[in-house]
């Protein structure tokens, strides 16, 4: 997988999950935050320390994770 440098996952914070780097912020909490239909603006109104290309980062890390998944037939 890609190496993505503002995305870190560390079993010490909230439990390994992928989280913006120096945050408690995890991937998951952005792309369920976008589906909701949040922008961007509002995203970072919510989380002022968090960038624009924070959260572009989060979207292409989940893109990449999906892109290495293994696809089972049945």
């Amino acid at each position: 997988m890609k190496q993505h440098h503002r995305i870190q996952m560390n079993p010490d914070v909230m439990f390994g999950k992928a989280v913006i780097k120096n945050t408690r912020i995890t991937v998951e909490q952005i792309l369920r935050k976008l589906a909701g239909g949040m922008t961007i603006e509002e995203i970072i109104a919510d989380h002022p320390h968090l960038t624009r290309e924070d959260i572009l980062a989060a979207q292409e890390f989940a893109a990449d994770f999906l892109a290495d998944e293994e696809v089972a037939f049945v």
